[in-house]
């Protein structure tokens, strides 16, 4: 049996299910034959997304299939905006059209536009520029509205500026000579869920397998691997201040760079083509047929670029280029009170005490790793690889106590897996802590806002994701 009939066999069985959950509106015969072509299911607390086609019937076969999903996350996302800045959803989904609406290219455009579609055959009214406005959150919460919310006298919406710990090593450092490359999101728990695995086979350009959200045409945490034998990550530049509104969204540009790249340098030179500074970030890249790795750290007017064959490159929300640190950041690298000073410093301890010898195991090791370096001792809280800043007093540090915020997954893939299109991930925890939504709130009455807002994550186990998948 051929890879299209198992895909087919599966949508049959899935199809009941479907039916019975979410509203539609008829289906044309060529409709049935676009979704027969893609394939969901769930494991471990991730949705497994297949999409295949061109841009219009993988946006379908995204928006028809992901319905509820994409509906909650609108909802996750619409309360926080709200309630953040008391200004209406409405004025978010007007001005995610104005600024990045029309600067999404063409097939881009196809696929939200085919999200769209989807959905609405599902029963779930949504328009483009509302899954623009989803896709582009972190640019527009995070680099587009500190420019304007004094305008309407808000004090404060912002996107976390301290996110993520990811690291990606090479020839000296790994057990193998190989690439070994491990990443985690912290990320509030309140934001729509990244547990999602989207298998994207276009009907042009390279095979995608990466974490996503449902809705999202892009990973927005952001870890991927291709069928040109790149894998990716990013960390966040922390205290990023420039943004240009002519320029095009950075989730487009990511797309097209991780679909249509060959080559490290093809996929650096598309992202930073008509570049908006929207979302800046340090991105660790790998290719895995030349055992090279990459930092690029995109700025807005600086950018920040090595390449080399030997050694690793890490991640923590500090920009390593100094012209980016000093001209397009507010950041002090050496306050160690801080999450990303601290966990700078840490990633910096574990490189150098197992120099030669990582390996997946190790990388799920550092993901979850514990120890503060403030403190000196393990102690899961805000400055450590793992977050938790829920459990984090800030006694002796800057920040708000008990933040509903903390490392949301773990995800690691070495130069065999890339080769095989798969990767392991973890969702709920790196290092496998629960968070009980209800409990949380009991105990922090002072986030009383955000009941029926926060999704409980039990703990699950590392899973092993491949692209292809029917179950």
């Amino acid at each position: 049996m051929n890879c299209h009939h198992y895909l087919l066999l599966s949508f049959l069985l899935i199809w009941p299910f479907y039916l019975q959950s979410q509203p539609t509106g008829k289906l044309t015969t060529e409709q049935s034959a676009i979704l027969a072509k893609a394939n969901r299911h769930e494991k471990n607390g991730w949705n497994y997304l297949h999409l295949e086609g061109n841009a219009r019937e993988r946006g379908f076969q995204h928006g028809y299939l992901m319905a509820p999903e994409i509906k909650e996350n609108i909802r996750l996302l619409r309360a926080r905006w709200e309630y953040k800045t008391a200004l209406k959803w409405s004025w978010y989904v007007r001005k995610a059209g104005e600024v990045l609406t029309t600067k999404v290219d063409a097939e881009n455009r196809e696929e939200l536009e085919g999200i769209v579609e989807g959905l609405q055959l599902a029963g779930v009214n949504s328009t483009l520029d509302e899954i623009v406005g989803l896709n582009g959150y972190a640019e527009l919460l995070g680099s587009w509205w500190p420019t304007v919310k004094d305008s309407v006298n808000v004090h404060s919406a912002g996107q976390p500026k301290e996110s993520c710990s990811s690291f990606i090593a090479t020839g000296n450092m790994t057990a193998d000579g190989k690439i070994v490359l491990g990443h985690n999101t912290m990320d509030l728990y309140h934001n729509p869920l990244s547990n999602l695995i989207l298998d994207i086979l276009p009907a042009k350009g390279h095979r995608i397998l990466m974490q996503a959200v449902a809705g999202f045409i892009h990973s927005e945490t952001d870890f991927f691997i291709t069928d040109a034998g790149l894998v990716g990550s990013e960390t966040t530049i922390g205290e990023f201040f420039p943004f240009d509104p002519k320029g095009a969204p950075e989730f487009s540009r990511m797309r097209r760079a991780t679909q249509d790249a060959a080559s490290i340098d093809e996929w650096c030179e598309i992202m930073k083509r008509d570049n908006n500074g929207g979302y800046a970030n340090a991105w660790l890249l790998g290719d895995v047929n030349t055992n090279e790795i990459a930092r690029l750290e995109l700025g807005l007017k600086y950018i920040g670029f090595e390449k080399k064959k030997e050694g690793y490159f890490i991640g923590s929300n500090v920009a390593e280029n100094l012209e980016i640190l000093r001209f397009e950041t507010y950041k002090d690298e050496t306050n160690i009170k801080y999450s990303s000073i601290a966990r700078r410093v840490r990633w910096k301890q574990l490189m150098k005490q197992y120099a030669g010898k990582i390996d997946l195991k190790l990388a799920k090791a550092f993901e979850a790793d514990h120890y503060d370096t403030y403190l000196n001792k393990n102690n899961p809280g805000g400055r450590t690889l793992c977050g938790h800043w829920e459990t984090d007093a800030q006694e002796f540090g800057p920040g708000v106590p008990f933040t509903p915020e903390g490392t949301i997954d773990g995800k690691v893939v070495d130069a065999t897996m890339a080769k095989e299109m798969s990767f392991a991930a973890r969702w709920g925890s790196a290092c496998g802590k629960s968070f009980d939504g209800a409990k949380y709130l009991e105990a922090h009455p002072q986030y009383y806002w955000l009941e029926g807002l926060l999704a409980d994550r039990p703990t699950q186990p590392w899973t092993v994701f491949k692209a292809g998948e029917t179950k």
